[in-house]
């Protein structure tokens, strides 16, 4: 047998398995359903969500010992529905400075699905890290009958732990998919395939995949360290004959410094109503105001003749344009600088 090639000579080159680093994921829970327990197996709906810690959440998965090294730490332990900017806020700020630290390889986060999008899609555009960002949660409880939440976060852990993942910005995987933080749309109130496929991958999804999603390079801003609170933005929907009443309250509200932005859900190509215009109009210059289209897809545009601090949400949900609006305020862009935060969204 020639020199070198022995019976265990083709592994020689490989890392034993015992000798290879394991990945270090931080996991980050905020309670929501992923965290909830009912009185029953097949209470699925009367159920209370964010009572389970993280410890409880990794003990119910085992298998996630052989993917890495967890560390957890209980951020918040909401129902979703109570999760607001700051919260964001808070969340952004741990995710950077875990993000910042070599030891850590990626960052899991447990949330409820029902503001689940308006986090992801700030977390996306306001923290700057090269390394993999994920979040999951599940729409049935952790006492439920085929729970899905192990498997949501089991994963999640194993996006985590690819580093090819760190160039999409934040990720969520739910229901054997992974979507991207600027696709993501809850559909359905109860259905365990709650959210939207668009721009969905699979958990199989190859690296290659994974770097197709990486955002634009402007698609981010810098929020100041000293910031305390987010700017307040209000979000009203227009259905057929609704009334303006409520923008002539907004205009008295900021005004008196309570709002700092406007986010107007439209039919259509963000079609406004006659009857709004000029109760919008009583908004003063300095608050922005953003028109979007209800319909959650496509590219809506305005006239051409609307005041300067008019704003198009572009491709954006209103929910996603009022969350990018907050972002934007908070990091101090006004005027053509605004403009231009919205038009690389």
């Amino acid at each position: 047998m020639p020199p070198g090639r022995g019976p265990h000579s083709r592994n020689a080159s490989v890392p034993s398995v015992h000798t290879m680093r394991t990945p270090h994921i931080a996991l980050l829970a905020t309670g929501g359903t992923i965290a909830g327990t009912a009185g029953s197996a097949t209470d699925t709906s009367g159920y209370a969500a964010g009572q389970l810690g993280a410890e409880a959440l990794i003990a119910a998965v085992p298998p996630l010992a052989a993917l890495a090294r967890l560390s957890a730490e209980q951020l918040f332990n909401l129902d979703s529905k109570d999760m607001g900017p700051p919260h964001w806020l808070a969340l952004a700020r741990r995710v950077q400075a875990l993000a910042d630290d070599p030891a850590v390889d990626g960052i899991v986060i447990t949330h409820g699905t029902d503001t689940l999008e308006e986090t992801a899609y700030f977390l996306h555009i306001t923290v700057s890290a090269a390394k993999p960002v994920v979040m999951t949660a599940a729409m049935r409880p952790a006492t439920a009958l085929s729970a899905d939440g192990p498997l949501n976060l089991y994963q999640a852990v194993a996006l985590a732990c690819r580093p090819a993942a760190g160039r999409a910005g934040v990720l969520a995987v739910l229901g054997d998919r992974i979507l991207p933080a600027a696709a993501i749309a809850k559909r359905h109130p109860s259905a365990v395939d709650a959210f939207s496929r668009e721009g969905a991958l699979t958990t199989l999804a190859s690296d290659a995949a994974l770097h197709a999603l990486a955002p634009a390079r402007n698609s981010r801003v810098a929020l100041p360290p000293g910031l305390q609170m987010l700017p307040p933005v209000e979000l009203l929907a227009v259905a057929a004959g609704s009334s303006p009443a409520l923008v002539r309250a907004l205009a008295g509200a900021s005004l008196a410094g309570a709002v700092a932005g406007v986010v107007v859900a439209l039919p259509g190509n963000a079609s406004l109503p006659d009857a709004w215009l000029p109760a919008l109009n009583e908004l003063p210059d300095s608050v922005p105001l953003v028109l979007a289209s209800r319909c959650g897809g496509g590219i809506s545009r305005h006239r051409a003749d609307a005041p300067g601090h008019w704003l198009d949400a572009g491709a954006l949900d209103p929910l996603k344009a009022r969350v990018r609006l907050i972002a934007g305020l908070g990091a101090d862009l006004r005027g053509a600088r605004l403009r231009r935060w919205f038009e690389r969204g």
